[in-house]
């Protein structure tokens, strides 16, 4: 009879012990969209969007990727390691600051240091520069299918292997 207990005290233990070490693995989109990709290549096939402060799981390091899983969707896949950080992002805005609260793109970017004050400044001081061009590339979007047909027309092969 005390077999059962002493197995049900090492099965908790273990199991407390594999959800501290899933844990320490943890990691936070840092970027406004994260593209979870079939293999370690930006030319991978998207499986998942993820958003900023989403967390997600490393299972695997290749060069500058990691495979992750999402715990919410318990979907696998590959992102690029820029687009994660060990921080864990926490959004958590009162009702009262809803109202006020920050889009997400504004949050993104205030994560990365940027802010209208920050590029206020940056334009005073090199009125020279024209913004038209990086505004339109940042208005592009290239969806999967253009991608794809891209790499069919081309005869290209993502790195990481033909699919």
């Amino acid at each position: 009879m005390n077999r059962i207990p002493s197995a049900l005290a090492v099965a908790m233990a273990i199991s407390l012990a594999a959800a501290v070490v899933a844990a320490e693995n943890l990691m936070s989109i840092q970027i406004k969209k994260g593209q979870l990709r079939t293999t370690p290549s930006f030319l991978g096939k998207i499986v998942a969007e993820l958003n900023y402060a989403d967390q997600v799981a490393v299972l695997e390091k290749k060069d500058a990727w990691l495979k992750v899983r999402t715990p919410a969707k318990n979907i696998a896949g590959w992102l690029h390691a820029s687009a994660l950080t060990s921080k864990k992002i926490i959004l958590k805005p009162g009702a009262s600051d809803v109202a006020q609260a920050a889009s997400s793109d504004e949050v993104a970017l205030a994560g990365k240091g940027f802010s209208e004050q920050v590029e206020r400044e940056f334009k005073s001081r090199n009125p020279q520069l024209d913004y038209a061009w990086i505004i339109q590339m940042e208005r592009m979007v290239v969806s999967q299918e253009q991608m794809e047909q891209f790499l069919k027309d081309g005869k290209l092969a993502p790195e990481g292997g033909i699919r």
